[in-house]
C-alpha cells in the first residue's frame, strides 16, 4: 500500500507516477511498518525489515531473471473483450478497462525473450497486478502462443505464475484454458523442451491445477502461497483450524510438490545451473579434492576377523564410509538438489538431482543414509519410503526426456518396513521402479557404493551397466536376519555371510555385476579422495562405452542382461550341517 498525495497523477502519465512513487513509502502488508520505496526496489522489492517479498510485474520479473537486464518483449495475441457481456457491482469491461490502465498491459500474461547464464529462453509471467491474475481467454491463448514461440525457437520455457485462479467474469471459457494450456504443456514434453515453472505469491485455483503443477522442475519462491482451495474456504469447509505453515514453499517442499525452495535473489543463477544441465552445455571436470574424515583408527572393528565375507559386511557399514550425498560434494558440479514425488512427500532417504558427473551433465540418484544421529534419523538410515521410489521414478523419466545418463549409487540396508510404506504401496513403489529402469531409453549406470539390501536396493540398480566397489555387499536379507531364520541363532551370522555369496567377487563371479571398483588398502573409508578418484572414471569409462548404443536400443539390451543372470550358475555352497560344524 502506497502512502502519499496521488490526486493529480494520471494513469497515463507513467513516468511521472514512477517519480513520484519513488519518494514515497511503502507499508509493508506483513510486517506493518514502512519502508522508503528505495530500500524496497534495492532489496529486490523484498521487506528489509522481515523479509515479505512483496509481488513483481513483468518487467521486474524479466530484469531479475534474464541476464544484464537484456531482454525483448513478444507480441502475443488479442482476444475480444467480455464475450458474455458480465455485470457484478462492475461492468467486466469497465474492470477490464481499469487494470489496463492500471498496469500498461493487455491481460494478465507478458513474455520476453532473452537469456539466463548465456542460454537462450523464453520466459512467461503471469501478472498478480492485472486482475490478480487470472486466467482467462487472453491469458490462456498468451501462454499457448508463448509455449509454441519455445517450441519453434527450441528454447527452454519459464513459467513465472502469481494468480488467484480462473477468471470468473468468463465463467466456462476461463475453465477451459486448464485444459488449452495443459495441451501446449503437453506439447513441450513431446518436443523435449526444458520447462521450468516458477511459483511466486500468491498462486492458487485453476493455475496450480493445470499447467503450474506440470514442469520438468517446480521452483517455489521464498515465501510463496501456493494451493488449489484458499485457506479461508478450506478452513470453513472443514471447520478446524489449519497450521501456520499451510500452503507454504516450505509446506510444499515437505509435501513433494516443489523440488526446491529458492530466495528471490538466487533465482537467476539457480535458473542458469539447471539450464547448462538440461540443455548440456559444455562443462570441464572439476578436480576431485576430498578430505576424509578423522575416525578412531586404533579401534578394532567390532565382530571382524570371523571370515572375510562378514568382514565385507562390516566394513561395507563402517561409520566413516562415505555416502551419497558426499560423493556428490565431491565428483559432481554445479549439482542440484530435486526433490518430491509430486504425490506425497520428499523423502531425505532418496536423494536426487542434476549435474556435470567429470563434466558430463547427468541425472543422479541415490540413498543416503546420513553421518550423524539427527541426519540418520532424518534420512531414515538410508531406507527410502515409496515416495522415495516415486522420486527415483521421476528422476529416469527426466533423464530419458533430456537424453542425460542416469546414474544410481545404491546403499541401502533394504527398504523402509512401516505403516506408512504399507499404506502408501511400498511394493508398488519399488516394483515400478524396477520397472522404470528397464525400460529407460538412456544410459544407465549403477554402482554398490555399501550395502545393497533386497528389494530396496535392486529398486535403482538395474542398469546397463553395475558396477560395485570391493568391500560392497549385496543380499536379499542381512546375513543376521538370515542366521536368525535358518541357522535359528544369530551367532552364526558369519557363518551365513558366506553361505550367502555376498560380496563383490561373488557378484561378479554370478555375472550379477559388471566390474569390482577396487578400494583403497583398508577400505573406503580410509581414504575418500582415492575412493572416489576410482569411482568417478569407472563410471565415466562405462558411459563413454554406452554413448556408442542408440537410446531405443538400451532397454532391449538391459532386457537381455537381467534375462540371462542366474541361468546355469553352479558355485559351491556348504550345507547348513556341515557350516555349522565348521563354526563350532
Amino acid at each position: 500500500m502506497f502512502f502519499g498525495k496521488k490526486s493529480g497523477i494520471k494513469n497515463d502519465n507513467r513516468d511521472k507516477y514512477e517519480r513520484v512513487r519513488r519518494l514515497m513509502w511503502i507499508k509493508c502488508e506483513s510486517c506493518g511498518r514502512l519502508v522508503f520505496y528505495k530500500d524496497y526496489k534495492d532489496n529486490l522489492y523484498i521487506c528489509p525489515r522481515c523479509n515479505h517479498a512483496f509481488m513483481m510485474n513483468p518487467k521486474q520479473r524479466f530484469n531479475l531473471l534474464f541476464d544484464n537486464n537484456d531482454w525483448k518483449r513478444l507480441e502475443l495475441p488479442t482476444v475480444s473483450d467480455d464475450p458474455l457481456e458480465f455485470f457484478d457491482r462492475v461492468a467486466y469491461a469497465e474492470r477490464l478497462e481499469d487494470a489496463r490502465n492500471d498496469t500498461g498491459a493487455n491481460d494478465a500474461v507478458v513474455s520476453a525473450d532473452g537469456t539466463i547464464g548465456g542460454i537462450p529462453a523464453t520466459v512467461c509471467v503471469l501478472n498478480g497486478f492485472f486482475m490478480m491474475g487470472s486466467m482467462g481467454r487472453a491469458a490462456g491463448d498468451g501462454i499457448i502462443a508463448s509455449m509454441e514461440h519455445a517450441i519453434e525457437t527450441h528454447q527452454p520455457f519459464i513459467m513465472v505464475t502469481s494468480s488467484g485462479g480462473a477468471r470468473m467474469q468468463e465463467n466456462i471459457l476461463s475453465l477451459m484454458q486448464m485444459a488449452r494450456t495443459t495441451v501446449a504443456v503437453n506439447k513441450l514434453h513431446e518436443n523435449k523442451i526444458p520447462y521450468i515453472v516458477l511459483l511466486t505469491d500468491p498462486t492458487f485455483g485453476g493455475v496450480t491445477a493445470s499447467f503450474a503443477m506440470l514442469g520438468d522442475i517446480h521452483i517455489a519462491e521464498s515465501g510463496a502461497r501456493i494451493g488449489f482451495a484458499g485457506r479461508r474456504v478450506i478452513e470453513q469447509n472443514i471447520r478446524e483450524k489449519l497450521p501456520s505453515n499451510f500452503q507454504t514453499a516450505e509446506y510444499l517442499y515437505e509435501h513433494g510438490m516443489v523440488d526446491m525452495v529458492v530466495p528471490r535473489g538466487d533465482l537467476h543463477d539457480k535458473l542458469a545451473d539447471i539450464l547448462a544441465v538440461l540443455t548440456k552445455q559444455p562443462h570441464e571436470a572439476k578436480p576431485i579434492s576430498v578430505t576424509t574424515p578423522k575416525y578412531e583408527t586404533s579401534k578394532k572393528i567390532r565382530g571382524i576377523g570371523e571370515n572375510d565375507a562378514y568382514d565385507k559386511v562390516l566394513l561395507a557399514r563402517h561409520e566413516n564410509r562415505p555416502h551419497f550425498l558426499d560423493y556428490i560434494n565431491g565428483i559432481v558440479d554445479k549439482w542440484t538438489y530435486l526433490a518430491g514425488d509430486r504425490l506425497y512427500g520428499e523423502d531425505a532417504a532418496m536423494g536426487s538431482g542434476i549435474g556435470y558427473w567429470r563434466g558430463i551433465p547427468s541425472v543422479i540418484i541415490g540413498q543416503e543414509q546420513g553421518r550423524t544421529i539427527e541426519t540418520r534419523q532424518q534420512h531414515r538410515f538410508g531406507m527410502p519410503n515409496p515416495d522415495g521410489y516415486r522420486k527415483a521414478q521421476r528422476m529416469m523419466k527426466l533423464a530419458e526426456k533430456f537424453g542425460l545418463p542416469l546414474i544410481s549409487l545404491f546403499d541401502t540396508a533394504g527398504a523402509f518396513a512401516g505403516r506408512d510404506g504399507e499404506e502408501r504401496g511400498q511394493s508398488q513403489a519399488i516394483a515400478s521402479t524396477i520397472s522404470a529402469g528397464l525400460s529407460v531409453k538412456t544410459p544407465y549406470v549403477a554402482v554398490n557404493v555399501g550395502q545393497g539390501g533386497s528389494g530396496g536396493a535392486i529398486a535403482i540398480g538395474t542398469g546397463d551397466r553395475i558396477l560395485m566397489l570391493e568391500n560392497a555387499i549385496y543380499s536379499v536379507i542381512a546375513p543376521e536376519s538370515c542366521a536368525s531364520i535358518l541357522w535359528k541363532d544369530n551367532k552364526f551370522k558369519a557363518v551365513a555371510a558366506a553361505a550367502m555369496k555376498l560380496t563383490a567377487r561373488d557378484m561378479a563371479d554370478m555375472n550379477v555385476i559388471d566390474k569390482i571398483i577396487v578400494e583403497p588398502s583398508g577400505g573406503a573409508h580410509t581414504d575418500w579422495q582415492t575412493t572416489m578418484e576410482m569411482l568417478a572414471s569407472a563410471v565415466v569409462e562405462q558411459l563413454k562405452e554406452l554413448e556408442s548404443v542408440p537410446a531405443d536400443e538400451l532397454p532391449a539390451k538391459r532386457a537381455e542382461k537381467f534375462l540371462a543372470m542366474t541361468r546355469d550358475v553352479e558355485i559351491f555352497q556348504p550345507s547348513i550341517e556341515q557350516s555349522a560344524e565348521e563354526h563350532e
